[in-house]
């Protein structure tokens, strides 16, 4: 039976998450109750599926909040409650554009998984008397509904549970305690030779941007995104911050490959001895290198190498946090240890709770532009 195949699957998942990542097990909330799920569908006015039983009787959906347990879509598992609110709010959705079809939502689709942001997320069909009662599907804002997710909820679980047994291949990620999923894009073809001879100064080229300095505020929701790093990196001395900026720029270079440029290497190994940078100018050979990697990496449509030159002029000349946070950002893309490797860098320190507006209303760091969060805090007080 399928409902077997669910308290099977859920058994794996459970233990694999009490291993590596804790703190998201703790947000899987305890068995719904019997009755609770009878009045659901009641009010519903339909029978879930024998499978959708058997994991609201294991788990009754996942807690809100950032390190919540969500499927590799990024929807976090629906309660009976959640099912309740999501499947009446998609109803009435339909019913107001008229949209009762197949292609977007029929009167007998329940949702289970939400991706919160907006009104996507995982569907179960529970329209009975046919071949596809019980299927996964998926809901999305612009397309409407779509199936061959899988044929039950078992089958969906026990594949979820496969994904985490095979790891980092199956885009799954841990962190703190915490269930990620993420994928690293794949290398873009080597490009462009340390001999590549300097274009002359007046040759028309790509701009970079010079104006900024070492004194540029970042403002907080830039942090924001990182999360705990993100708060750490408010709290900790600026000069760990710089020495962190210098090793995620030099990472970025190897991964990105403008360390085979003299020029570049040159620049990173002068930040990391201490030295000071003068002013940028247009005719500095590091300033040459970087246009030129800039108008190859059009040619070759290579929007990361290129996004990593432009960053390399902040990384040298401007604001250390607003350097972290661009490496980071670029690097997120490249390796899905981005964010071990940060820590690594900020020296390992213990990593405080994820922070939330209050915690940014609260910042006093002047590097940081945290007045929005904290005229937010100010409102709600008031």
């Amino acid at each position: 039976m399928t409902a077997d195949l669910v308290q099977d699957s859920w058994s794996r998942i459970d233990a694999w998450l009490r291993e590596h990542a804790p703190r998201t097990f703790a947000t899987l909330r305890p068995p719904a109750g019997v009755e609770e799920i009878t009045a659901a569908q009641d009010e519903l006015g339909l029978t879930f599926p024998p499978d959708l039983v058997a994991s609201l009787l294991r788990h009754d959906g996942a807690l809100d909040g950032p390190e919540t347990f969500q499927f590799s879509t990024h929807d976090r598992l629906l309660g009976v409650s959640g099912i309740l609110d999501d499947t009446r709010f998609m109803r009435a959705a339909a019913d107001s554009l008229d949209e009762e079809d197949e292609d977007y939502w029929q009167h007998g689709y329940v949702k289970f998984g939400s991706y919160g942001a907006t009104s996507d997320g995982l569907v179960i069909d529970c329209r009975t008397g046919r071949g596809s009662f019980g299927a996964i599907g998926r809901f999305f804002d612009e397309t409407g509904t779509s199936f061959g997710k899988a044929d039950s909820l078992g089958g969906y679980l026990a594949e979820l549970a496969d994904r985490l047994e095979r790891g980092r291949d199956a885009g799954v990620v841990t962190f703190n305690g915490r269930l990620l999923w993420e994928w690293a894009m794949p290398a873009h073809p080597e490009w462009g030779s340390a001999d590549d001879p300097l274009p002359a100064p007046d040759e028309q080229l790509p701009q970079l941007d010079l104006s900024c300095t070492p004194t540029d505020l970042l403002h907080a929701s830039h942090l924001h995104r990182l999360e705990e790093l993100g708060a750490l990196l408010a709290v900790l001395p600026r000069e760990r911050v710089v020495e962190a900026a210098q090793k995620q720029l030099r990472r970025l270079a190897v991964e990105t490959g403008l360390n085979k440029y003299p020029e570049v290497t040159s620049a990173l190994d002068a930040l990391e001895r201490g030295e000071v940078p003068s002013r940028p100018d247009p005719s500095d050979p590091i300033v040459l290198r970087l246009r030129a990697v800039l108008a190859q990496a059009n040619a070759h449509r290579d929007d990361t190498r290129r996004w990593a030159a432009e960053k390399m002029v902040h990384g040298i000349w401007g604001s250390p946090y607003r350097s972290v946070c661009e490496s980071a950002g670029i690097r997120s893309r490249l390796t899905v240890d981005w964010r071990a490797d940060l820590h690594a860098d900020l020296g390992g320190p213990s990593l405080p709770p994820i922070p939330d507006e209050r915690f940014w209303g609260a910042l006093r760091n002047p590097a940081i532009d945290s007045s929005w969060y904290a005229a937010q805090n100010a409102q709600d007080q008031g």
